[in-house]
């Protein structure tokens, strides 16, 4: 579907107003919830393909097309790095573009700085960077020790043999994997110990796979790519069902819902397909369709729900609120990661949901577990959003249960999902600047 039948508009409207992503925003906005969604709401392409598909499109240095290329921040800011490969690459809170991009300039010729955001100098890359530098990269860093900004010399890298932590980001293991084809020996990647987000790595070696290399599982903790080069073929994207979990909440909480996603599909190469298996057991069901799928409202839910976050953590966010609001218990694991993503996520999930009378409980900085605890919330919960686009996008659906609900700082979802609020509006619901 070409870009233009598929958005009418790339502005971001809030209150009957236009507003640039480059511009101010205001700082607060105020949801109203309409009494049911009867909607067709087309999400963004999904920014794990996008950003994936352009580094092996680079590597190959070929000019293939994709098509539906999400105008998120993070795969603009991948767009504009790779086309202009500046001496200094800025890239704001791109997290999957400093993992990716830090891989792919050591095996590019010239010398680069790449840095972004405070919080991402704050965020740890010591992991990707030793295992570049073992296989023979030549990279500095040029702030604290550990952390971005890094100073990187593109060199031909010797050696092809390393081992990671299976329990580290795929976002590393992805990004080595990808400059595997173009390394003289290929690439054998031993993971130790539990892996985790396997989900993401399969999506890499799939990607790697349809554009011509020869990568894969060669034992339950090794992975090996040849030295095959890349082959890109034209490819088109499809939507993310990270960003469909939040119309599912949607439907999870409204009265009466119908809604309809185009372009996801039940055999989807990403993990967090998965969402419409778990929000069945919250009342959702999904009907898949040729082109779209279908989100109706049912009246079967469970009382509890226990799971295990470590293949999607992406997800957690909007089960924890969406539970809560249901006045559904839970316990959900393998949360490990969210402490090191755009902002801590399990202390703003404490907090936030606090100001909503929810009592959460953080144990082995791995486990979120909401028990039926409550407390007084306040009188009108504005929610802080910590620079953190899923915090925002998680937490809209409460304005179902929590009149003229507030959201701080809301062009946060700009990062993966710029049209979320004018799809609210689309969708019957009321936001105007608080």
């Amino acid at each position: 579907m070409p870009e233009t039948e598929r958005r009418t508009s790339k502005e971001f409207f809030i209150f009957a107003k236009v507003i640039s992503r480059d511009e101010d925003m205001t700082k607060r906005i105020q949801l109203t919830a309409p009494n049911q969604i009867q909607a067709t709401i087309q999400l963004p392409s999904s920014k794990s393909i996008c950003n994936r598909a352009l580094i092996i499109r680079a590597l190959a240095q070929s000019h293939a097309p994709i098509e539906n290329l999400s105008d998120c921040d993070d795969t603009r800011v991948m767009v504009k790095a790779l086309q202009e490969m500046k001496p200094v690459i800025d890239i704001m809170a791109a997290g999957t573009a400093m993992r990716f991009l830090t891989a792919y300039l050591s095996v590019t010729e010239g010398s680069h700085l790449i840095t972004g955001t405070e919080r991402m100098k704050q965020r740890p890359i010591r992991i990707l960077v030793d295992a570049l530098r073992s296989l023979g990269a030549q990279i500095e860093y040029a702030g604290n020790e550990g952390f971005p900004p890094l100073k990187i010399t593109g060199t031909e890298l010797t050696q092809s043999e390393i081992s990671l932590p299976g329990n580290v980001s795929s976002q590393y293991i992805s990004a080595l994997l990808m400059i595997g084809p173009v390394l003289k020996k290929g690439l054998r990647l031993t993971l130790t110990g539990e892996i985790i987000s396997r989900p993401y790595i399969d999506l890499t070696l799939q990607l790697m796979n349809r554009n011509g290399a020869d990568a894969g599982w060669t034992g339950p903790n090794i992975l090996e790519v040849k030295p095959q080069p890349y082959q890109p073929t034209p490819y088109y994207i499809e939507s993310d069902w990270s960003a469909a979990s939040y119309w599912y909440a949607f439907a999870a909480l409204t009265p009466r819902a119908t809604l309809r996603l185009p372009d996801l599909y039940q055999d989807s190469l990403q993990g967090d397909a998965r969402v419409a298996e778990l929000f069945s057991r919250l009342g959702v069901s999904t009907t898949y369709h040729e082109k779209y799928v279908e989100l109706t409202r049912t009246s079967a839910c469970v009382e509890e729900l226990t799971n295990d976050f470590t293949n999607q953590p992406d997800l957690a966010q909007t089960f924890v609120v969406t539970c809560a609001l249901l006045g559904i218990r839970f316990r959900f694991s393998g949360l490990q990661s969210l402490k090191i993503k755009e902002t801590d996520r399990m202390a703003a999930l404490i907090k936030e949901m606090k100001k909503l009378g929810y009592l959460l409980r953080e144990e082995a900085g791995s486990v979120l577990i909401w028990d039926g605890e409550r407390c007084e919330p306040d009188a009108c919960p504005a929610i802080d959003t910590y620079e953190d686009h899923r915090m925002a996008m998680a937490f809209a659906p409460a304005c179902f249960k929590f009149k003229g609900l507030q959201i701080n700082e809301p062009q946060v979802v700009s990062k993966s999902y710029p049209d979320f609020w004018k799809d609210l509006q689309t969708a019957g619901f009321q936001i105007t600047e608080a």
